[in-house]
């Protein structure tokens, strides 16, 4: 089978940005430490990931383009939802129904890494940035 020329990928880069988040109760905000991680070889994934004492660190992974929806509308799928809040914050409903945690972070501190995210990596440019080499090599198998 004849070999097609592979573009070379653009150097890896790499966002991240420590963030505090609340974990919303019935009685309490508790405030959570969070890192906020983006690779441009995962370009349309933001890894969120929670600090918890005394535990391993948590980690979601949240769309990047579900970030911005979800700042001004409800949306999501499955074990993620977003929603602005009353206060102008960013709510963030993770895990199942009826066994979820619902979190507050800044709204505009995560835009910001939103958007610093789509300078590393526009729009409709996220599939050049994806190393499928991988991939391509097990399927061959």
């Amino acid at each position: 089978m004849p070999q097609h020329p592979v573009a070379p990928l653009p150097a890896p880069r790499v966002l991240t940005q420590p963030m505090a988040m609340e974990l919303l109760t019935p009685d309490a905000a508790v405030p959570i430490e969070t890192t906020i991680s983006y690779t441009s070889r995962d370009p349309h994934a933001l890894s969120i990931v929670f600090h918890l004492l005394g535990d391993a660190p948590v980690v979601w992974r949240v769309d990047r383009e579900m970030v911005i929806t979800g700042s001004l509308t409800p949306t999501g799928a499955g074990e993620v939802h977003l929603r602005p809040g009353p206060d102008g914050g960013l709510l963030l409903r993770l895990g199942p129904a009826g066994h979820c945690a619902m979190v507050r972070c800044d709204q505009d501190g995560l835009a910001r890494l939103v958007r610093d995210t789509f300078v590393l990596v526009p729009q409709g440019t996220e599939e050049r940035h994806i190393d499928w080499q991988p991939l391509l090599t097990s399927l061959r198998r």
